[in-house]
């Protein structure tokens, strides 16, 4: 489910990132990155989708969204085809490397325009996937979308490896919530290997090897099964509670430095 691969791509980026408790710290980022890192995530987890002309992630930012969806789902062969493979994923990571090095340096500091851009269409598909949209609604859309875009552009990490590291994590995520489910993902495509007829025969094999080349190793079941929920409902849960965490981190700071000018400002005057 849509919602499901988001919180697992945000889930995935607050392991990776964090260096608190029950995280890995492998990519070890501040409060600031963790939170724009992991709403950028939770989109990037659904970029594999984006290669439907009549999806939800196609409409979140009418009409560009849809005219992208458009060239990658005829370059991607259609639904569930080269954008679910490791060719897809190397694309979308490169995408996000070339786009990573358009940074400005201004008297303000660097400005992480390319960044910004690539995530006003990521934090608005999480959202739309999210629901925290109407169906409806585009204007809304478009104006959540220059607002991240904004905050990305001026609060985002200085060093510009996070971007593909983030579109890295998310497609990863992707590609492993359809392969444990019924679907199952051609990770060699546009290779299509057929399993010989003598794996047909035998049952196991052939739940995991399908005719059409597709891997899959369905422990969920189908999408949006009781499986599916009980194993994202925790997960999510750790998602929240570690954006919810950096984000009170960021508010504690920015809190403390508003109380010192305060206190500082009382002093001269009184």
């Amino acid at each position: 489910m849509g919602g499901h691969h988001a919180a697992a791509g945000a889930a995935a980026w607050v392991a990776v990132a964090s260096t608190g408790p029950y995280t890995l710290g492998w990519y070890p980022l501040d409060a600031t990155g963790i939170v724009i890192g992991g709403m950028t995530t939770a989109g990037t987890a659904l970029v594999c989708d984006w290669d439907h002309r009549s999806s939800t992630i196609a409409n979140s930012l009418p009409p560009l969204s849809n005219a992208v969806a458009v060239g990658i789902e005829n370059a991607s062969g259609g639904h569930r085809q080269g954008t679910h493979s490791v060719v897809g994923a190397a694309c979308f990571v490169l995408l996000a490397v070339a786009v990573a090095q358009f940074q400005v340096d201004t008297p303000w500091g660097l400005l992480s325009v390319g960044a910004g851009l690539l995530c006003m269409f990521m934090i608005n598909i999480a959202a739309k996937a999210l629901k925290l949209f109407p169906a409806s609604g585009w204007l809304t859309n478009w104006i959540f979308g220059l607002l991240m875009a904004g905050l990305v552009t001026w609060y985002a990490p200085d060093q510009w490896t996070w971007l593909p590291m983030s579109m890295l994590i998310g497609v990863v995520v992707h590609i492993l919530g359809d392969l444990v489910t019924t679907g199952g993902v051609p990770l060699l495509w546009p290779i299509v290997i057929k399993p010989p007829k003598l794996f047909r025969k035998v049952p196991l094999l052939r739940k995991i090897w399908r005719p059409n080349g597709a891997l899959y190793l369905p422990v969920l079941g189908r999408a949006g099964s009781k499986r599916e929920w009980l194993v994202l409902i925790p997960v999510s849960a750790y998602a929240m509670v570690g954006l919810a965490m950096a984000a009170w981190s960021i508010a504690r700071t920015h809190l403390g430095g508003v109380s010192a000018a305060a206190v500082a400002w009382v002093r001269i005057w009184f």
